[in-house]
Parts: C-alpha cells; sequence; structure tokens
C-alpha cells in the first residue's frame, strides 16, 4: 500500500469518531468542555480499547468463547460475553478513571460528553484495525462502520453517560446505579447479536438483519431523547444560564 493511501485509510476510520466527538461537543452551548480533557477522554477510549481486546483474547483463550459461532445462541453468546460485556467493562473503567477527580464535570449532560469521548476512542481504534485488516474492501467496510459501527458505539456511550451523571449527581439511587453498566451492554449486546444472528446461515437471516435495522433506528430515538433530557435538566437546575 502506498503511504498516501494509508493515510486515507487512517482518514476514513478516525473522521467518523471525530465528527460524532465534536457533534456531543457542540450540543453542549453553554460550558462547553476543554479541549485537553475532550482529547483525553478519547485517548482514554483508544486505551479501553487495548484492555477490551485483553479481556476478549483471554475469554477465547480459556474457549469460553467461540471464534465462530454456527448457531443462533452461540452468535448471541459471543455477542454478549465476547463482546458487549468486555468492552463496555473497559470503557467505563476509563469513564470512572477519567471523571472520578474531574473539576470541570459540573453538568449531568458532562457525563454523556465525556462517554462519548471515549467510546469515540474506542470507535477509532477498532475501525483502524477493521479497516486494516481488509485492505482489499476497505472503502465498503469504512462506509458500512461509519454508518453503523461507529453510531452504534456513540449511542451506547450516550446510555453510560446518561446513568453516570444519573448517579453522581443524586438523580438515581446507588441501588440503581448497575443501569450504568448493564443499559449499554443490554444495547451492545442486542445490537452485535442481531448482526451476528443473521450471519450464521440460518432461515431466519433476513427476518433479523431487518430486525437489526429497526434496533438501530429504536436506538436512535433512544439516545436522542436521552441527550435532550440532560440538557434539560441542567437548564432546570439553574446550570445553564
Amino acid at each position: 500500500m502506498q503511504i498516501d493511501n494509508v493515510y486515507t485509510v487512517l482518514l476514513a476510520a478516525i473522521m467518523p469518531a471525530f465528527l460524532l466527538v465534536l457533534y456531543i461537543w457542540l450540543r453542549d452551548k453553554y460550558q462547553r468542555e476543554p479541549f485537553f480533557e475532550i482529547a483525553l477522554g478519547f485517548f482514554y477510549g483508544v486505551v479501553s480499547a487495548g484492555i477490551a481486546m485483553c479481556l476478549e483474547l483471554l475469554l477465547s483463550w480459556l474457549s469460553f468463547v467461540p471464534d465462530s459461532p454456527t448457531t443462533l445462541l452461540g452468535a448471541a453468546w459471543k455477542a454478549f460475553v465476547g463482546a458487549a460485556i468486555p468492552e463496555e467493562l473497559a470503557k467505563l473503567l476509563m469513564l470512572w478513571l477519567l471523571l472520578r477527580r474531574s473539576k470541570v464535570f459540573d453538568e449531568r449532560f458532562d457525563g454523556i460528553v465525556y462517554a462519548v469521548c471515549v467510546g469515540m476512542g474506542f470507535a477509532a481504534t477498532e475501525n483502524i484495525i477493521y479497516l486494516f485488516s481488509n485492505l482489499e474492501s476497505w472503502q465498503s467496510v469504512a462506509v458500512g462502520r461509519a454508518m453503523f459501527a461507529v453510531p452504534g458505539h456513540f449511542l451506547f456511550a450516550v446510555a453510560m453517560g446518561y446513568f453516570y451523571s444519573m448517579v453522581y449527581f443524586g438523580d438515581m439511587s446507588w441501588r440503581k446505579s448497575f443501569r450504568v453498566f448493564w443499559v449499554p451492554v443490554l444495547l451492545h449486546g442486542t445490537y452485535d447479536a442481531l448482526l451476528m444472528m443473521s450471519q450464521v446461515g440460518s432461515m431466519w437471516s433476513g427476518i433479523l438483519l431487518i430486525c437489526f435495522y429497526i434496533f438501530c433506528f429504536k436506538m436512535l430515538k433512544y439516545g436522542r431523547k436521552r441527550i435532550a433530557e440532560h440538557l434539560e435538566r441542567d437548564k432546570n437546575n439553574g446550570i445553564i444560564n
């Protein structure tokens, strides 16, 4: 591959994540987060990708997750246990490390902003791996991931950041705080499960693929609602003037 093509592939891998970070940063109209903190959150997301890959390799080495599932149940197991749980756990760990002593985490919407930064750092890293692993068809892979995978990680992150702020600012009891983890896992696992199950050659593949598209649409509406709710809470609590 020529050096200019390498840069093109890198740009295609990173740009969707960058644009979504820019989008969520611009939605925070009144007290936007410092650029350094945004960049740090993105870097923490890159680190979370490394942690998740280590966990996934360990699960595969222990034969706890099938490498290539051939049944619907096996595909669902791989989606949740082999992908959603370790990946969202790694992201949550890095989000906690990022915010535990942060002096700029002073709005409910900030939880979503920083969770998205972590999620997009993860997604950009994953994109780079996928595109360079499929160089012969990197254009189609880049388009597909820009339309689904990266926005998917964005919406998983919106859910994580939403509930993280709910707990942090006392809007949710600690008894319910596990939602910070299991809601993103549920969204991520369902997203992956529908996609993986549609690829195992089942007679239900077409129906599962339709369900996947419907789920993506529903998840988009869910994410937009959560974003609007935290912006409204900040406004009502006098944080936004």
